[in-house]
């Protein structure tokens, strides 16, 4: 078995002394370029590996965090993603993506999973259906920093990055009925759930407003995937009142619903108008383009990044434990009615 390259061997063929490699290899400033070049150098000539493991136990730091999602395979997550990496990387972390699928139980396994692996700290976002945060107790009782965003606790106690989901879902439901819906329809997952519950107070809110009532009629549950898209349609055609708009509480479920329903002979939005949530790209493919409340991944992510490492490198400072980020609605085809 070939013997492992130590910093040893580096010292010995450059004529250096072990230390002074060590420090090169930090990138140390006490060390000057030519030397730090050379000892680059001889290292991937030799094949030399870092021990970052023995390095971590010996800061206590791995400059790993972890990132906890519901599903790797959508447009707001991975532009989520491309926020974190980018301010991680600037500050010398890398970062560990598992994604619970939507299952609870899959999420605790990779919270302890990423507990075990003892990274400095993690970023989540939360599936629809976590009743609490209590699988996090270990980081919370190390004080080992955990930040949310957009599906983040109900509690105010736990920092996370959000939007104004009841100002936002207000908005979306009063376009509809100011374009001359009459019974709507919210297409919703778990309203126990922190991010739903508030989409659908927003709904509320402004049917109250204008004088309509809110009974559960008014409700479509699912779990706002494609397929849970197209049983909603369904659901719909098979309804004896048919809803005349839909504020959907996510754009893959709305559009799913939306060519299903196109291929029963349902006009959109003449015969039923359409809001979505989270511009994803597939709102702008489908036809008619999709009317949608856009908020960026990218800032969550980036904002989300920035807060967890400056309670890395500023622990003692005070938390900032709910920031909330702008969004818009973005008005398309698929709700434009002539009245």
């Amino acid at each position: 078995m070939n013997k492992a390259i130590t910093i040893y061997d580096i010292a010995d063929l450059l004529g250096l002394s072990p230390a002074t490699v060590s420090r090169a290899l930090k990138n140390d400033p006490r060390v000057n370029s030519r030397t730090i070049k050379k000892v680059a150098e001889a290292a991937d000539a030799m094949g030399y590996q870092g021990n970052p493991f023995a390095r971590s136990l010996r800061s206590n730091k791995t400059h790993i965090i972890g990132v906890i999602l519901p599903r790797l395979a959508s447009h707001f997550m991975s532009s989520a993603i491309s926020g974190i990496e980018k301010i991680a990387n600037q500050h010398g972390y890398n970062i560990i993506i598992t994604q619970s699928d939507e299952l609870h139980s899959k999420e605790i396994i990779n919270v302890k999973t990423m507990f075990q692996n003892r990274v400095d700290g993690l970023i989540v976002s939360l599936c629809f259906n976590s009743p609490d945060v209590n699988h996090f107790k270990n980081f919370f009782d190390k004080d080992i920093p955990v930040i949310f965003f957009d599906r983040v606790p109900d509690s105010y106690e736990y920092p996370a990055i959000t939007i104004d989901n009841v100002s936002a879902s207000f908005k979306a439901t009063e376009h509809l009925i100011l374009q001359g819906c009459q019974y709507l329809v919210h297409m919703t997952a778990n309203t126990n759930f922190h991010i739903y519950k508030e989409r659908y107070e927003g709904f509320k809110q402004a049917m109250l407003k204008y004088g309509k009532k809110v009974t559960d009629r008014n409700l479509l549950f699912n779990t706002l995937d494609h397929q849970s898209g197209l049983n909603a349609a369904e659901q719909i055609i098979a309804m004896k009142k048919r809803p005349d708009g839909i504020v959907a509480a996510n754009d893959n479920g709305a559009v799913a619903c939306m060519i299903a329903l196109k291929s029963a002979g349902i006009r959109i939005p003449e015969d039923i108008a359409f809001v979505g949530f989270n511009n994803d790209p597939v709102a702008e493919i489908v036809e008619p383009k999709l009317s949608t409340v856009s908020y960026s991944g990218y800032d969550i992510g980036l904002i989300a990044a920035q807060n967890l490492i400056q309670q890395l490198l500023y622990p003692d400072t005070k938390k900032t434990l709910r920031i909330i980020i702008r969004s818009e609605l973005i008005i398309r085809r698929s709700s434009i009615r002539s009245i």
